[in-house]
């Protein structure tokens, strides 16, 4: 595909630093599960729980990345990508996860293979430290993160074996890969593991209408003190730079024109993402909207703790796929309300969808609310942006039979969505709205958590019917290629 069939409007419309290139998380993509020394995380614990995966897999193998990380790597340089995000396996690295627990040194000696094999091919790594998989050691040694004067030491220490170890090569770290999903899931919901909420039909244990918060508090609190020692005893040397990844999806007001809706939507907006983006960038503290709702319910910083968290993360970590039409709901919030007392649709009052549907029942391409997001986000944050997810399923690819090894599947549903999101993007840039990254969700087909199999998100496909998990193109892989050497300055 030339540049000519391109929007020339937006050529050049991004910087020439920009980078862009795929995200993994480790849980998702590694296998191994238990092999050169790696302990057990929650996710192993849970996979190996039946009834909590929905195709009954687990991530034993998941695409066996830790074995064919060199194969991937060739991928990535087809694909021409300038950077990669993937996540470190702390029951890897730290089999038992605590302080004072042992390093497994072929773990070590794993990701410094990945790592080095990215920089040979011109690849910059992004590495997120914890991307939900804490391990089952901390779990049952103290509850995980409900214990935050117990977990932020061990969290530390892990970190600081990571800058020691990776630091010299890694210069974009990322502490925490969406911090509320893995609290509302796993505390909330309690669909993912640890798998603890107030349902008991679902969960032995757990109070959807306090956990999820206490956790949220203990990933900020600690992320705080990682990020601090990382700018004083590493950074001056190092020369990198640390973050925190948010998740978030656009709220529009169902009724526009009922101011009602129109502050349900932005209360929405403040409990999912300013939830943690007013204490990193704004103000040090939790939105007015949730403590008028939740209470003692929420935790309260420290003095000290506000202040190590304001101004720790040194951008915007970026996490976003779709967009919500939001009512206000009549009456007090539910015990275990976390969305503001709203309700989520589908559709305005005028009957409108919010966009065409993936294969994922909740994902829907919607570039709209995807443009309204990058702008309110930098209008009540004014920090660069790094996005660092943003991708789709398609429906049909379950089916498709590949003829030889060079097939490809044609995509043109993943494609209009890349197209759509990163047309907006370039237009937000060329605002002035500063944007320096895009990872798109994902760089092949993976287990997606408590989905197993059964979404595949990769702009490569792959034969989970396979014994090496075979890798097929996709032709959205080889479109984004085109599409930001047609966006990225030249000079």
């Amino acid at each position: 595909m030339g540049s000519h069939e391109f929007d020339e409007s937006i050529k050049g419309a991004l910087p020439c630093d920009f980078i862009w290139g795929f995200a993994t998380a480790a849980a998702q993509v590694e296998g191994a599960w238990n092999k050169d020394g790696k302990g057990v995380s929650i996710w192993d614990t849970f996979a190996h729980t039946p009834g909590k995966v929905k195709d009954g897999s687990t991530g034993d193998d998941a695409v066996k990345s830790y074995d064919l990380y060199k194969t991937d790597v060739e991928w990535l340089r087809k694909y021409k990508v300038t950077g990669y995000r993937f996540s470190l396996s702390w029951s890897r690295i730290i089999p038992l996860g605590g302080k004072d627990d042992p390093v497994n040194e072929e773990g070590v000696s794993y990701y410094n293979r990945l790592i080095d094999e990215l920089l040979d091919n011109n690849i910059t790594p992004f590495v997120t430290l914890f991307h939900w998989d804490i391990p089952q050691a901390l779990e049952d040694r103290y509850g995980g993160m409900l214990n935050k004067d117990a977990y932020t030491p061990d969290f530390v220490r892990y970190a600081r074996v990571c800058f020691e170890r990776f630091g010299d090569r890694v210069k974009d770290w990322i502490t925490y890969n969406e911090p509320g999903v893995y609290s509302l899931a796993g505390y909330a919901a309690g669909v993912h593991a640890p798998g603890r909420s107030s349902f008991r039909d679902r969960n032995e244990e757990g109070d959807s209408s306090t956990e999820p918060f206490i956790v949220s508090h203990t990933e900020l609190v600690s992320h705080a003190y990682v990020a601090d020692m990382y700018k004083r005893e590493f950074k001056p040397k190092q020369k990198g730079s640390i973050m925190i990844t948010l998740h978030g999806n656009w709220s529009e007001p169902w009724d526009i024109d009922d101011p009602l809706d129109q502050e349900a939507a932005e209360r929405a907006r403040e409990f999912e993402i300013a939830w943690f983006g007013d204490p990193l960038y704004k103000t040090g503290d939790y939105p007015e909207s949730m403590r008028a709702q939740l209470g003692d319910r929420l935790p309260r910083f420290t003095p000290e703790e506000s202040k190590l968290v304001l101004g720790s993360s040194e951008f915007y970590g970026m996490n976003s796929y779709s967009a919500f039409y939001v009512r206000h709901r009549d009456g007090p919030a539910d015990i275990n309300d976390h969305l503001g007392n709203v309700e989520k649709l589908d559709e305005n009052k005028k009957g409108e969808w919010r966009g065409p549907m993936s294969d994922t029942y909740w994902l829907r391409t919607t570039p709209w609310g995807w443009a309204k997001l990058l702008r309110w986000i930098w209008n009540r944050y004014g920090i660069p942006i790094y996005i660092t997810e943003n991708g789709t399923t398609a429906q049909g690819e379950h089916d498709w039979k590949p003829i030889g090894p060079d097939d490809v599947l044609e995509d043109p549903f993943r494609v209009d969505f890349y197209k759509s999101y990163l047309t907006e993007v370039a237009k937000a840039s060329q605002e002035g709205i500063v944007i320096k990254s895009y990872f798109g969700w994902t760089f092949t087909d993976n287990w997606e958590w408590a989905a197993g199999f059964s979404d595949r998100f990769g702009a490569t496909w792959i034969d989970f019917e396979s014994e090496d998990k075979t890798r097929y193109a996709k032709r959205s892989g080889y479109f984004l290629g085109a599409f930001f050497d047609h966006l990225i300055s030249k000079n």
